[in-house]
């Protein structure tokens, strides 16, 4: 039975991930900019959702983010996740938010930036699709530390934000949010341990980049993907450990 779930969830983070192209391409605009509507090649796109390619550009149609990299990582979270929830009904949760923090994870990675658009409804999704859960029988974790965690994180980033503005970005706030609602499902420790990896993961990065003189101590880094990927790895533990 794991093994299909795993399977299945496989696939689905594959068939998720082919549609996330076109809305990285679209959100992978610069601050203070709208959205992106034209191609490369200035040609209207239309939706939000599946491939980077437009039919009217013919030497280069493909834009975007590569469909093989968001098929590939994404299905390997989602199996990841399954492997690691089994069958309690916390897994449709993660399985349905993973996308949203793949996606967000890549469109910061390219320009440093986190949607308001994904960030808040990630937050609202995650609180209320654990509420919903919370009834189901057989669900391991609990709401109200959801919502806690969703609060002390979210608090914990605008004090950082609001004692050193140009280090940590009020999108990095919002996203907390959410990500201290996944955490904070399975207790304070996943929370801790969770946000923890966060910021070791930032700090090697950080690190990385002036050991290789690609950036300075002052230069900015995108935090949101580390944010995102400590989330993962907590609730991996989490679920493992519940």
């Amino acid at each position: 039975m794991t093994l299909l779930l795993i399977v299945a969830a496989a696939l689905w983070g594959a068939a998720a991930g082919a549609l996330l192209p076109r809305a990285a391409y679209r959100f992978s605009a610069p601050a203070g900019e709208a959205w992106r509507e034209k191609c490369p090649g200035g040609h209207p796109v239309k939706g939000w959702l599946g491939r980077g390619r437009c039919a009217q550009c013919a030497d280069t149609p493909s834009y975007g983010p590569s469909v093989a990299l968001l098929t590939t990582v994404t299905a390997l979270v989602c199996a990841a996740l399954a492997a690691a929830t089994g069958t309690r009904p916390e897994i449709g949760v993660w399985l349905l938010l993973a996308p949203l923090g793949v996606l967000l994870a890549v469109v910061d990675l390219r320009v440093q930036r986190l949607p308001d658009p994904l960030t808040l409804p990630l937050a609202g999704a995650a609180l209320g699709l654990l509420g919903v859960i919370s009834f189901v029988p057989e669900h391991n974790g609990e709401w109200l530390m959801a919502l806690y965690g969703a609060l002390a994180l979210g608090g914990g980033y605008l004090v950082l934000f609001l004692i050193n503005p140009a280090g940590m970005g009020f999108g990095d706030v919002k996203l907390a949010l959410g990500i201290g609602a996944v955490l904070g499902w399975y207790g304070w420790p996943t929370v801790m341990l969770g946000t923890f990896a966060g910021f070791l993961l930032g700090a090697l990065y950080g690190g990385a980049l002036v050991v290789a003189r690609k950036a300075g101590r002052k230069t900015a880094i995108p935090f949101g993907p580390f944010l995102i990927t400590g989330a993962f790895l907590g609730v991996l533990i989490g679920a493992y450990a519940a």
